[in-house]
């Protein structure tokens, strides 16, 4: 009985803008951090664009990023329970790796 009130503490409205219901697209994540928070840049690099271009950059709180992964650790075991593993094709290495991770300080 105390979880269904705790599920139902937590559900709340969430207000979502045409403009941002649609998405962008991204194949390429840069990840930086410094002591208060965590910086994620959502890239796309396409076929004859010279360089990466940064769509969408979110900033958490540490908390928040770390809540944020265990909800896509969540998410990942529901999505392969359901659709079965996720394989990473096999790929020449490049400079630049789709959904890396940043290594340094956010500015």
């Amino acid at each position: 009985m105390a979880n269904d009130n705790q599920q139902e503490q937590m559900q709340f409205q969430l207000d979502l803008k045409p403009e941002i219901a649609s998405g962008v697209y991204s194949n390429l994540a840069l990840i930086s951090h410094s002591h208060s928070d965590f910086v994620l840049d959502f890239a796309r690099i396409l076929p004859g664009m010279d360089k990466p271009e940064v769509c969408s950059r979110v900033i958490l709180a540490p908390e928040h990023a770390k809540r944020l992964l265990q909800a896509l650790q969540e998410n990942l075991y529901k999505y392969e329970s359901e659709f079965g593993k996720i394989e990473f094709p096999a790929q020449e290495p490049r400079t630049i790796a789709p959904f890396g991770s940043g290594n340094g300080e956010a500015n």
